[in-house]
């Protein structure tokens, strides 16, 4: 039997937009593009245009990671040439807080671009109840049954824990200066100056001069990786004890699950998506409250949580799980 041809496009290559590309390979002829660090000029939008429709062309349905302008031109075309689409949201794109001006709900482009693939896309997937809560409440869907919930997926044959685990503290995230609010990024190094006997690393890219900032408020304990290999973040994962994602805002968090997976007890806080995935088997703290996240530090280091954090993630977010689903959308809309 002919496999379906699906047209697979991201701006992003980030490791769960590659999860998703290979579990639909694995049941469909994917044909994947990834716009990555392309210039904003008009010769980028018209090689972004043609890419797309003959991408369309060639392929029977597209599945589009994040509601941006590459969603607008899929959806668009598929649309003009009477072929199924699916856009996934990625959490950004529906978010709406001003309080740390966050989220495209803010930015004009970005809701003209959600508002057009919410009503002309045949199916809308949000990766949390958080997203799909975050649709409803900043836009307007004429057709809400449209969008479902399929939940990112985490690789558990990948993550799992050391034999061994240290009294050593993490947490992942670019260091730039939306993420110092918005990851949590400066509470966390905040949080270190509480526990000076126990060590601390924030391990990310640096992307701009926030780092100097960090740097400048750190106690000793607290050491900054800059940018980490797959490799290396996997061994992080599996020597630390506890992960922290005091974020105000995830729409899933994936990094968090993966630490889950590796038996890392999660301190966090309660913002978007993060108790979907830690459930009752981390510590919550006041977002933005270096002393509460450092007590909840104190508790989970001698904490058993961790096998209850794994097992979690195994019973909720496998990657067979949202492979399975993904594939039964796409045929059903076929």
């Amino acid at each position: 039997m002919k496999k379906i041809k699906l047209f697979f496009v991201s701006a992003y290559n980030m490791s769960f937009v590659r999860n998703d590309a290979e579990l639909l390979s694995n049941e469909f002829d994917v044909e994947k593009t990834i716009f990555i660090g392309r210039k904003k000029n008009i010769r980028d939008l018209f090689y972004t245009i043609f890419k797309i429709l003959s991408g369309i062309l060639r392929n029977d349905i597209s599945f589009c990671w994040f509601a941006d302008s590459r969603a607008f031109f899929t959806v668009l075309f598929s649309r003009l040439l009477r072929k199924k689409s699916i856009v996934v949201i990625g959490g950004y794109e529906v978010a709406n807080i001003p309080e740390i001006n966050y989220g495209g709900a803010l930015i004009k482009t970005s809701r003209f671009n959600v508002n057009f693939v919410l009503k002309y896309a045949d199916r809308v997937l949000a990766v949390s109840q958080c997203s799909y809560r975050e649709i409803l409440e900043n836009y307007d869907p004429e057709n809400k049954d449209k969008i479902k919930i399929i939940y990112n997926g985490v690789n558990a044959n990948k993550f799992f824990p050391d034999k061994t685990k240290e009294d050593l503290i993490i947490t992942v995230g670019f260091v730039e200066r939306t993420n110092l609010t918005r990851k949590g990024l400066e509470t966390f190094v905040k949080a270190a100056a509480f526990l000076p006997y126990k060590q601390f690393v924030l391990i990310g890219k640096f992307r701009d001069d926030s780092i100097e900032y960090l740097r400048y408020i750190a106690a000793p304990n607290v050491t900054f990786t800059g940018f980490v290999s797959d490799e290396k973040l996997l061994e992080y994962f599996r020597k630390a004890k506890v992960y922290v994602q005091v974020s105000a805002h995830e729409g899933f968090g994936l990094s968090l699950a993966e630490a889950m997976l590796c038996e890392c007890v999660p301190v966090v806080t309660e913002k978007g998506a993060i108790p979907e995935v830690v459930g009752n088997t981390g510590f919550y703290v006041t977002y933005d409250d270096p002393k509460s996240t450092a007590e909840a530090i104190r508790e989970a280091l001698t904490s058993d949580k961790g096998k209850m954090a794994r097992q979690r993630i195994l019973d909720n977010y496998s990657l067979r799980k949202r492979g399975k689903l993904l594939i039964e959308e796409i045929k059903g809309l076929l």
